[in-house]
């Protein structure tokens, strides 16, 4: 199945009234593992990087292992840009061949967020590209950036947010947080006014610590986007120290990154079939 739009993904969700999970890739053998767990799910979801990871290989490099990785498999799937903080990373993501990005303005005072956004929205969609944009900061840390911010996203600033930028889906932050270090409280109740006022689909960042059936109740308020990093990460490099623990003189690092990348498959597959409410 061929990289294609993460519109197209979000209109099969909304068709079956699936959430799509979104897995933070780093390298080839993760990027593998999450397409193994989404064909053993049976379901579509997004591969996504963000800036501080794609430093490890390049933007054309990850763009390339998603395509021809891709290949073998049937479920389809989109190649996201996660946390473009500026116009560069969007612009060098969408060259190198994504099919989604999102612009960060979240940090910024609203009318700077609005601007800030609109010119990514303005630059990708001449090419076709669909763009997440952020309403309301999260608290949490995502790579190397920490952020002590919690600021629940303003029902009354959507509506405006996304006509003025033109996005095609919209973060949103409801009590979740990034990374495992705190703890997410998510307001449902929010949730619900925000997807009565929304005239875009949602998103959740750090989906991550958050109960499946929790992130499973999203779905009938406008969510359709789940983004998990942290959980797959914990996955891969334990299943490694595991190995390093369990031998200290191991060297057959083939061996080891393919447990890991089978570490991650299941997990992939188990997630994504627990936030659609359907057992393993």
């Amino acid at each position: 199945m061929a990289v294609i739009s993460s519109l197209k993904l979000v209109e099969i969700a909304q068709r079956n009234g699936w959430l799509l999970p979104a897995y933070n890739t780093t390298n080839m053998e993760m990027t593998l593992g999450i397409l193994d767990g989404l064909q053993r799910a049976g379901m579509p979801g997004i591969l996504q990087i963000a800036p501080t990871n794609v430093r490890l290989s390049s933007y054309e490099i990850i763009s390339m292992v998603v395509k021809e990785a891709s290949r073998g498999y049937v479920v389809p799937t989109a190649l996201h840009l996660d946390h473009g903080k500026t116009l560069e990373d969007v612009r060098r993501a969408v060259q190198a061949g994504f099919t989604s990005v999102m612009i960060d303005g979240a940090s910024l005072p609203f009318e700077e967020n609005v601007r800030f956004s609109r010119e990514a929205v303005d630059y990708c969609h001449c090419y076709g590209v669909p763009v997440e944009a952020e309403l309301g900061a999260i608290r949490g840390k995502e790579d190397d950036y920490l952020s002590e911010a919690d600021l629940k996203t303003d029902p009354a600033q959507v509506e405006e947010f996304v006509k003025r930028t033109g996005c095609d889906l919209l973060a949103v932050s409801i009590g979740n947080v990034h990374g495992l270090e705190d703890t997410p409280k998510i307001d449902l109740p929010l949730l619900e006014n925000l997807a009565s006022v929304a005239p875009c689909p949602l998103v959740l960042h750090g989906g991550s610590g958050i109960e499946h059936k929790t992130i499973h109740a999203m779905q009938p308020y406008g969510m359709v986007k789940i983004n998990i990093a942290s959980d797959l990460r914990k996955t891969f490099i334990s299943t490694v120290g595991e190995a390093f623990e369990a031998d200290k003189n191991e060297h057959n690092l083939a061996r080891v990154l393919i447990d890991a990348r089978n570490a991650v498959a299941e997990m992939a597959c188990e997630t994504t079939r627990a936030i659609n409410g359907l057992s393993n």
